[in-house]
């Protein structure tokens, strides 16, 4: 029984934090502002994991970095503007709609009115296309006919 209790709550766990507890800053106000900060970092080996989610040590050291860069003094957008400095805007799990970005968040907009217009046009096309002309068999073609649904 205590087996069977043990994996049931293994298997409805919430995902808890990579942060270990060295990392933990003395300063409570400091560390949810971290905490905060790396819930909105992208883990550059996991890729779609948030820094404070991921286990993997690039994920450690920029977790200690948004750490020190708050104990210094930075603001969040100074400290995020420090590690987008470095790392390339890659880093963030939510872009920016500046610069060269917008058409990366246009794209999507873009493409489905893209799509649709070709789709209107194919069917516009296809309304004014003629009927094909049917073509009459000949009676050679029709006595053959006869023959072949004679011997199903």
């Amino acid at each position: 029984m205590k087996h069977a209790l043990a994996v049931v709550l293994m298997l409805i766990a919430l995902p808890l934090s990579a942060v270990q507890p060295d990392e933990v800053l003395d300063d409570p106000v400091l560390e949810q502002r971290a905490r905060d900060l790396s819930k909105g970092l992208r883990c550059l080996v996991c890729q779609n994991e948030s820094i404070d989610e991921s286990e993997a040590p690039l994920a450690r050291d920029l977790r200690l970095l948004v750490r020190d860069r708050l104990v210094v003094g930075d603001t969040n957008d100074e400290a995020i503007a420090f590690i987008v400095d470095r790392y390339g805007e890659y880093v963030l799990l939510r872009p920016t709609v500046t610069g060269s970005n917008w058409l990366l968040w246009a794209a999507g907009p873009l493409m489905l009115l893209l799509a649709g217009g070709v789709g209107f046009g194919y069917l516009r096309t296809r309304q004014s296309a003629d009927e094909p002309e049917m073509i009459a068999l000949s009676d050679t073609e029709k006595n053959r006919l006869a023959e072949l649904l004679k011997d199903e």
